[in-house]
């Protein structure tokens, strides 16, 4: 017998709000009619625009990239944008603000901790060449397979998902996180990179990597499938690697030399002239 499948269906939406105001958070119902491959953040916006327009969230792309609209969505940290209503099988949808970070209005939060997390692990390529970095004259090497053990880290959108689920960071704010962790294993392990004695002093702290105790909840919680929890494993080996004189390799690869200029078998037609300037 062929499954029917609904087209459209109402939903009660059991939304957090908060007013800085008055203190009180408290959670507002909406009852919106669904149909099939409405987002989260669709409906949402429904209900702004129709129903109370003082309702406050954040989104911009609205197609996973920007990680602006992560919500705590029937009990699971999770982009907006992304969250197809009927995938979440429930005629009830509960929406609150990520836990773990402070109340700014409704269902946002304040990520300033995440950012300036961030921020202090350098997340850049750092070199000791800064003549070469302000005025480059060629790319640094970089082999495919350099690449591809760095690739899935470079993926974080910064949506604060995985600090949200991580219950170390839950019961110590000073915790880096698993965000911060992840990227300052990213730029370590960058063949490019020659930052990480300077990372050093944030990363192997008392609130640095060795205060993850491995639950995997900010690996569960990425939208974008990043493993933050394998790359803070990555990162203690790292540090552990140097410490003992084995690290494999040598921090800062090099410049591309360039190639020399080939000379032009004779009888072979000149290419035509440059149209742009």
């Amino acid at each position: 017998m062929k499954k029917i499948e609904i087209e459209s269906k109402m939903i009660n939406f059991k939304i957090l709000r908060f007013n800085p105001d008055d203190g009180k958070p408290d959670l507002k119902e909406y009852k919106v009619e669904i149909k099939k491959g409405t987002t989260v953040l669709d409906a949402l916006i429904f209900i702004k625009e129709n129903f109370d327009p003082t309702l406050s969230f954040r989104y911009s792309c609205r197609m996973g990239v920007c990680g602006s609209c992560g919500m705590f969505i029937n009990g699971l940290p999770a982009l907006a944008c992304q969250t197809q209503v009927f995938h979440l099988e429930s005629d009830t949808v509960e929406i609150k603000p990520l836990p773990n970070y402070e109340i700014i209005r409704d269902v946002v939060p304040d990520l300033e901790p995440l950012f300036c997390k961030h921020r202090d692990i350098k997340p850049f390529i750092v070199r000791k060449d800064e003549k070469e970095l302000e005025n480059p004259t060629n790319e640094y090497k970089m082999s495919p397979e350099e690449l591809e053990n760095i690739s899935q880290f470079t993926y974080c959108i910064k949506c604060g998902s995985c600090l949200s689920a991580c219950p170390t960071y839950a019961t110590d704010s000073e915790f880096l996180g698993p965000q911060a962790l992840a990227q300052a294993y990213r730029y370590t392990a960058d063949v490019r990179d020659e930052g990480f004695k300077e990372r050093l002093n944030v990363v192997d702290s008392p609130h640095g990597c060795w205060r993850c105790h491995y639950a995997s909840a900010c690996t569960q919680a990425c939208p974008k499938g990043v493993d933050p929890a394998l790359a803070i494993q990555l990162m203690k080996r790292e540090i552990i690697f140097r410490m003992l004189g084995i690290k494999k390799g040598k921090d800062g690869a090099g410049l591309y030399s360039t190639p020399k200029e080939k000379k032009i078998r004779e009888g072979t037609p000149s290419p035509p002239e440059r149209t742009v300037k």
